[in-house]
């Protein structure tokens, strides 16, 4: 996690700090700290007429008896449960990263590229109009022509776009909110028609915007154009997704001004002094400036509105001439129509358009995009290159996170090994511990399931913390194996006795993390990792107790009843 090199591994680098943190002052506390202390306030126990096992080890002894005696079906049936497992993963529904609880809602309104500012505003200040008789918003900004500062880390901060405006809503509480939401989307559908509208949560996570993106890329903007309307068309077979829109599309009415080179000549008229002209009167041109505080105001003066859009009140412009008199524009000029597309996005340098789409209430983005793969995997084969789409959205950037994290996975594998050579100095019993290790996925896959939790990013972070947790639970239990055998009890009295010693302190510390847990996990954030650690440390250590122990006998050939054949001399480090 710590060396995660990717926007969620940025975005989780606390986890690890203030865990790795945790973990070394820990150590310190519990190996010079807590002996301190227990010599100062801890006195022997009285002496007991009886020893008398407690319940856990009445219960417990018998159970691993049995497991031992009966060592193939325990290992079959651990086997066989770990694979069932691993076959429920697909079950288990995929999430990025889950919306953030905060009561914010924000509301993107993008009007076609060709609208001006001032219809921006115009659509801003209607959709103000009736968020101010709403009882569920608490207050609300609007930002036109932009988007809204950076006030959250994962904001999907967006770029200044005279068609595009953004309104950051402060719900009363997250009910409110909720209320809100289905409102505004209503409102939005029936009220803005003309304006692509989108309704979210802020995020949590690397920002992403539009949960399902596909991007088209190909040198002719047209081309390119026509593929975009084909995955639009095959988005919109699919009942999970909604509300398709594009990053750029449609081409604005353009008027074009041609003219006639030899007549403005004979005219005297310069293409610099006819450029001036027309600018002036459409654009307007800047005459003076006003002090307002300590800020300079251009003063522009330019046609009315009515003028500017005025095909007319263009022809009988009056254009000065060098002797001081005017002509009409008509007298040199042609006025025809035709369309351009206002806005082309690249990427890598080549013309991109981005199919974007959310998807339907309670669905999650990714199942939705699995679903949809194939017709866009069999619509990408019958493209010519250099033509293609890619996926993008919470897919891909979900890809991206997951790559990067796995990627150091060989390094922490590899240190983890050297780690537990090193105390446990025998290849054989690191295998032992390896083989318990990924047995945690077990309870991993049922709680998650048990509880309808998604497997997104942190719960992978989750299970990556656990296997640390499941092999010192391993460690521990072979140490004490060890020292028990050291002392000259053959191996299956060892196991027991080992196995009896260490399964109090083994499953105190599971429960004490389960308690831990508790409170972070009805969190949106932190509860699918909170489960995936609750249920995987209980079943990882349950199996430790009783797989651990029935493993080791058949690997090292213990009968019950038998001698030791080679018992281990070999002082165990301590733990």
């Amino acid at each position: 996690i710590g060396f995660a090199k990717s926007g969620a591994g940025e975005y989780t680098f606390s986890i690890f700090a203030v865990v790795a943190i945790a973990l070394v002052v820990s150590w310190f506390v519990a190996v010079i700290f807590a002996p301190v202390i227990g010599k100062a306030i801890v006195r022997a126990p009285k002496a007991k007429a009886t020893d008398r096992p407690d319940f856990i080890q009445r219960v417990y002894t018998p159970i691993l008896r049995t497991a031992m005696r009966m060592r193939w079906l325990t290992i079959a049936l651990t086997v066989a449960a770990f694979a069932l497992a691993l076959f429920a993963v697909r079950f288990i529904p995929q999430q990025f990263f889950p919306a953030s609880d905060r009561p914010e809602l924000v509301v993107d309104l993008t009007l076609p590229q060709s609208a001006s500012i001032f219809a921006s505003e115009a659509t801003a200040e209607r959709l103000d109009a009736i968020l101010k008789d709403d009882s569920d918003v608490a207050q609300w900004s609007t930002y036109v022509g932009r988007g809204a500062i950076r006030f959250y880390l994962p904001l999907n901060v967006q770029l200044p776009n005279e068609f595009f405006s953004q309104v950051v809503i402060i719900a009363k509480d997250v009910a409110a909110r909720e209320r809100l939401h289905a409102r505004l989307e209503q409102v939005l559908a029936e009220k803005f028609p003309d304006v692509v509208s989108r309704v979210y949560p802020l995020e949590l996570g690397p920002p992403v915007g539009w949960p399902i993106q596909y991007r088209v890329h190909g040198p002719d903007p047209e081309q390119v154009r026509a593929i975009a309307l084909r995955v639009a068309q095959t988005l919109a077979g699919h009942a999970s997704v909604r509300n398709i829109n594009y990053d750029w599309m449609e081409p604005k009415r353009q008027l074009r001004v041609r003219i006639d080179q030899d007549q403005a000549r004979q005219l005297g008229v310069s293409s610099q002094s006819l450029a001036a002209t027309l600018n002036a009167a459409v654009v307007g041109a800047t005459i003076t400036q006003v002090r307002d505080g300590i800020y300079l105001v251009d003063v522009v003066a330019r046609a009315t509105a009515d003028e500017r859009i005025s095909v007319d009140t263009l022809r009988n412009l009056q254009v000065p001439l060098p002797s001081g008199r005017t002509v009409a524009l008509s007298q040199f000029a042609t006025f025809n129509f035709g369309q351009e597309l206002p806005l082309i996005w690249r990427r890598d340098r080549v013309p991109t358009l981005t199919v974007r789409a959310d998807v339907a209430h309670g669905a999650l983005a990714e199942p939705v995009v699995s679903e949809i793969a194939p017709d866009i995997a069999a619509l990408n084969g019958e493209l010519r290159n250099p033509y293609r789409i890619d996926t993008g959205g919470i897919v891909e950037e979900s890809a991206q996170s997951r790559a990067s994290v796995l990627a150091v996975v060989p390094v922490m594998i590899l240190l983890t090994l050297m780690v537990l050579m090193f105390h446990l100095k025998s290849f054989q019993r690191v295998i032992l511990v390896l083989a318990v290790v990924p047995l945690g996925l077990i309870g991993v896959v049922a709680s998650l399931l048990l509880f309808n939790r998604p497997l997104g990013f942190v719960a992978i972070l989750g299970i990556l913390s656990l296997l640390g947790m499941v092999a010192k639970n391993g460690v521990i239990l072979l140490t004490q194996i060890e020292a028990d055998r050291a002392e000259g009890q053959a191996i299956w009295e060892a196991v027991i006795s080992a196995s009896s010693s260490r399964v109090r302190p083994i499953l105190l510390t599971a429960g004490s993390t389960v308690l831990g847990l508790i409170p972070i996990a009805p969190t949106v954030f932190w509860g699918p990792m909170a489960f995936a650690i609750m249920g995987g440390l209980l079943v990882a250590s349950v199996l430790t107790l009783v797989f651990l122990p029935t493993l080791y006998v058949t690997w090292f050939r213990g009968e019950e009843g038998a001698a030791d054949p080679s018992p281990s001399t070999k002082t165990p480090a301590s733990v």
